[in-house]
């Protein structure tokens, strides 16, 4: 038996979710701007206690590695990291836009289809996203990149093949690409840790664990400050 504790805070989501088994238990979520600090230590503890489940029980700390917000990253990866450590358990890293990709498989009256390819997208800047493309069964077709959308973007997919663009990025590229016939968006998709169930179970089972002292975040773009104002 095996009790995770989920962690997502790569985007706007600050989420924590737990998961016995490959089952969701419960979770608890809030999506807000620059509250993740605040927040985060606060619902893991509402959530183990309204679960019964003391810190000691947890099997394994998961956390959605990146790419998304620096900030955020460093918020959940730095929480995860302070808990293995406290309570010797292992570490989980999932890739936040495979995470993604499985919130969509994995939702209720989701059906596999071979010529729909899945298109999470994080939010970066201006025209920019952080994006990769999975099919239905959660195999990945590209490899994860920070892309300027503009109206040659997937055409080489799109030609043969309808693709669901989701996820807080989504919605500049709706702008761009929302005319073609094969290009579908998922409007109102939040991230949450709860996407997290399915790969951190795997990766549990097949003890494909993360060196908990050298783990970094997958932030795949160098971080720029912005300039103070005066």
């Amino acid at each position: 038996m095996s009790t995770i504790l989920q962690i997502e805070t790569a985007t706007t989501s600050c989420s924590v979710a737990l998961s016995r088994d490959g089952n969701l238990l419960d979770f608890k979520q809030i999506i807000a701007r620059n509250i993740h600090a605040e927040v985060i230590t606060l619902y893991i503890d509402e959530l183990l206690n309204k679960q019964g489940v003391s810190y000691n029980d947890i099997d394994a700390i998961a956390v959605s590695s990146g790419p998304g917000s620096y900030t955020g990253l460093r918020i959940g990866v730095s929480t995860a990291k302070g808990l293995c450590f406290a309570l010797d358990k292992p570490l989980i890293a999932v890739e936040t836009l495979e995470a993604m990709a499985y919130g969509v498989i994995t939702s209720d009256g989701f059906e596999q289809d071979s010529k729909l390819l899945l298109c999470p997208m994080i939010d970066a800047r201006r025209m920019e996203v952080y994006t990769a493309l999975f099919d239905t069964t959660g195999n990945r077709i590209t490899a994860t990149s920070a892309d300027i959308i503009d109206e040659q973007s997937f055409s080489s997919y799109l030609s043969g093949n309808k693709i669901l663009f989701f996820g807080d990025g989504a919605e500049k590229c709706k702008a761009v690409l929302g005319s073609n016939p094969n290009a579908l968006f998922l409007d109102g998709f939040a991230n949450s840790a709860t996407y997290l169930t399915t790969k951190a179970h795997e990766k549990f089972r097949e003890d494909r664990f993360e060196d908990v002292a050298y783990f970094e975040p997958f932030y795949l773009k160098d971080f720029i400050a912005g300039k103070k104002a005066s």
